[in-house]
């Protein structure tokens, strides 16, 4: 059982991973870095994705296993958020498509414990 905040970090990053998704829908690679008002949306949940785990208790977040890898989101969230004129969209398509389902994944089993 986690702590009441840990919970709500885990129930927050699955609504925002939820909320890219839909963002995203079906859009191409192509029409997503085009669109800056989603491309911006999705940086912005992605934020807020790596700040809610980072805030995660360190032993919480180990007990929730390797697909919470807290070093990796504080990384990207300090890029995002300092770094910013730097980051390659094309990553940022990367990211949501393919790493945040396991991470979706990850907490939604990580909350039915």
């Amino acid at each position: 059982m986690f702590s009441s905040r840990t919970a709500l970090r885990l129930r927050d990053i699955v609504e925002d991973v939820d909320r890219i998704t839909t963002f995203l829908g079906d859009a191409s690679l192509d029409v997503f870095v085009a669109d800056e008002k989603t491309l911006f949306a999705v940086e912005r949940l992605l934020q807020r994705i790596t700040e809610a785990a980072v805030q995660i208790d360190p032993d919480e977040a180990a007990s929730i296993g390797p697909d919470l890898p807290v070093a990796k989101m504080r990384a990207l969230g300090n890029r995002l958020r300092h770094e910013y004129r730097e980051v390659d969209r094309r990553v940022i398509d990367e990211i949501a498509r393919n790493e945040l389902p396991a991470l979706r994944a990850a907490c939604v089993a990580a909350m039915e414990r």
